[in-house]
């Protein structure tokens, strides 16, 4: 995201720049757009997480709720990308923010040399495609929930594919993978994997648990992936899992956290 902000012209940079996210990305790119001085407007859906468009809302950003769901986000964008003449920064579907995406793979491949496997969780596709172009001698699995599997669709028809997502990882809730993700990812061989909601769970307990990891359930779906035995051949592997996101509200934490009743 700072690779695209970084690219813009001064007529650009003057016109404001404009994207769509589930949080995360809105949270991102209006820290990046404070940091350069950048007017940033960000499209979410109604109900969305509260705390991660108070994080948008707190980095200086506008935020737009008018659309209903995820699979209304995209449209409202390109509605006020039109109207307002801002500039695009995608969420998933732009060579620059993959390129700085890429940039986890390059510090993974500098931090291991010997690294095998790298598990990533997904939802449009663009951190997973841009550390697969970074690593292209790894082994690459994308890992999203069943309920929102928009990138594993997008690799089996070769195209976006349109989903209704519907998933506690939130983060991992695209109503399509990108253009550029998915031909990286054929281009590449990133593999797929999916994980179920319970499995998600036993992820985010065992990062708070063991690994002492405030992630959010988005970014515990690589480990839930490995815990549930979705990623073979890792046996002897030197294997590395992107945790990615600690966006969560308390209220789901303690909720996933709670013992069950007896």
């Amino acid at each position: 995201m700072l690779t695209k902000l970084a690219s813009l012209g001064p007529d650009e940079r003057a016109r404001g720049v404009i994207s769509a996210s589930a949080g995360n990305h809105a949270g991102a790119l209006a820290y990046g757009s404070a940091v350069e001085g950048i007017d940033c407007l960000v499209v979410m859906w109604q109900g969305a997480s509260e705390l991660k468009r108070a994080a948008a809302l707190g980095y200086g950003a506008t935020v737009d709720q008018e659309a209903a769901g995820p699979t209304e986000l995209f449209e409202r964008l390109a509605e006020l990308q039109e109207e307002t003449g801002r500039v695009l920064v995608h969420p998933f579907d732009d060579p620059l923010v993959l390129a700085g995406q890429g940039t986890v793979g390059r510090e993974l491949g500098e931090d291991l040399p010997e690294l095998d496997v790298v598990v990533v969780p997904v939802g449009g596709g663009g951190l997973v495609s841009g550390i697969a172009a970074a690593l292209p001698d790894a082994r690459v699995v994308a890992v999203e929930p069943e309920n929102s599997r928009a990138f594993h669709e997008g690799l089996g028809a070769g195209a976006p594919v349109p989903v209704t997502p519907s998933s506690v990882a939130d983060g991992l809730n695209a109503p399509f993978a990108g253009v550029l993700p998915i031909a990286l990812g054929l281009e590449l061989g990133i593999e797929s994997a999916l994980v179920t909601e319970a499995e998600i769970e036993d992820g985010f307990r065992f990062l708070y648990e063991r690994a002492k990891l405030a992630a959010e359930p988005a970014a515990a779906a690589g480990v839930a992936a490995l815990l549930a035995g979705k990623v073979p051949d890792v046996e002897g592997a030197t294997v590395a899992v992107v945790v990615s996101g600690g966006n969560v509200a308390g209220e789901t934490a303690s909720g996933i956290l709670k013992p069950a009743p007896r």
